[in-house]
């Protein structure tokens, strides 16, 4: 493909289409997600992608949709439940605020997850590129949207020789490229051409102006809340003191994360004991 051009001919966008649609023919990953137009389900799996490899969150999508089926059950379900079948893929406010997104949709006249690109923002750990997904996979509308995977796409393809790329220079193409007919497919055909382009070449993404180097889990407070949230599940009613003790954290670093949960409403206090809220 030669470099971006501010309006791809129409002969650039069909080969470019037939590259990445011959692929999909060829090596379509498997996805339960994939299987169904349920937003509820596409809502789940758009909440476990965000940060997480897909190969850990397929046997975690199908535990958590077996436990909770529908808006209804994971609105009614306690947040001990939600948090206790999310253990393993991290970033738990991810499973706090699936839970809230539930209770809003069962607030819905229709009690359905709205089909409206602004509404579905306004809903909590839902930003734009996520809503967009929704509307892609769950409503088949031709939205425009960059992700990881699409953005390792267009760079490989559009942006051979430059660095600092900035998204703002490749969305006009991802419109322009956008199979209006079903996109819901074409997303998918690009997001599996960008995951082999990391398999087999390595990310484009730190050439993007956007990219940021993911800073370590080990030894960071996001682990030590992790810890804490664990341990609350297994153990409730704990005071700060003994898990310290039992964790080998010390004391006012635990406090610091037990401060942070609880602003965070995933913990509550009573006479000095911890719970999950």
């Amino acid at each position: 493909m030669p470099a971006a051009e501010e309006h791809l001919r129409p002969d650039m966008i069909k080969r470019f289409r037939k590259v990445i649609y011959d692929h999909y023919k060829k090596h379509a990953r498997s996805m339960p997600w994939r299987s169904t137009t349920d937003p509820y389900r596409i809502l789940v799996s758009e909440i476990m992608l965000q940060q997480t490899q897909v190969d850990r969150v397929i046997a975690k999508y199908e535990q958590f949709v077996e436990r909770f089926p529908d808006f209804q059950t994971l609105a009614r379900a306690t947040l001990h439940d939600v948090l206790e079948v999310w253990q393993g893929l991290g970033y738990n406010r991810r499973a706090m605020f699936l839970k809230k997104i539930a209770e809003l949709v069962m607030q819905e006249p229709a009690k359905e997850l709205p089909r409206d690109l602004d509404r579905l923002q306004e809903f909590p750990g839902l930003g734009y590129a996520t809503a967009c997904s929704l509307m892609a996979f769950a409503f088949n509308e031709p939205v425009v949207f960059i992700e990881t995977n699409i953005r390792t796409v267009f760079i490989h393809f559009f942006f051979l020789e430059k660095d600092d790329v900035k998204d703002g220079d490749i969305r006009p193409l991802v419109e322009q490229t956008l199979d209006r007919r079903n996109p819901r497919v074409w997303y998918w055909a690009l997001m599996d051409y960008g995951s082999m382009l990391k398999r087999t070449q390595g990310s484009n993404n730190p050439r993007s102006a956007h990219y940021q180097k993911q800073t370590p889990y080990k030894g960071s407070g996001r682990q030590v809340r992790g810890i804490i949230l664990r341990h609350l599940l297994a153990h409730p009613h704990s005071t700060a003191s003994t898990m310290a003790r039992e964790l080998e954290i010390p004391l006012g670093r635990l406090e610091v994360g037990l401060k942070h949960l609880a602003a965070e409403g995933f913990v509550r206090e009573s006479e000095g004991a911890y719970a999950i809220a």
